[in-house]
């Protein structure tokens, strides 16, 4: 909205397939690793990747920061789609600048459930 206001939040059954499918694979992810967050992308040609967050004592990566690792360990060199599942209000400003990088616009966070989602712009590149 022109205002400033956020768009609405939109459930998973109101997205495209596509980015439906992602909320699906993130919510999976987190709930396989029992995590606070997940994860899901997509490349520029449809391979999807997902992940849970990690936090190790001498690793640690947000669950968008292992599905970029995931994407880019296999081949992948764009990010078309991300959504990040969690009770972040925002986006770190480390994973705008991986999503940045790999040239992604905008990025969905969704609740922990997936049942809601909305859209949040990335930024331009520094």
């Amino acid at each position: 909205m022109s205002d400033g206001t956020p768009p609405p939040a939109a459930g998973a059954a109101d997205l495209p397939a596509e980015d439906a499918k992602l909320v699906t694979l993130a919510r999976s992810a987190r709930a396989r690793a029992g995590s606070d967050e997940g994860a899901a992308v997509r490349d520029d040609i449809g391979r999807t990747y997902a992940a849970a967050s990690v936090g190790l004592a001498s690793l640690r990566l947000s669950a968008l920061q292992a599905a970029v690792a995931a994407a880019i360990a296999s081949g992948s060199e764009r990010v078309e789609a991300a959504v990040v599942l969690g009770v972040a209000d925002d986006l770190a400003e480390a994973d705008r600048a991986v999503l940045r990088e790999l040239g992604t616009v905008t990025v969905l966070l969704a609740s922990p459930d997936g049942r809601s989602a909305r859209s949040v712009p990335v930024g331009a590149p520094r």
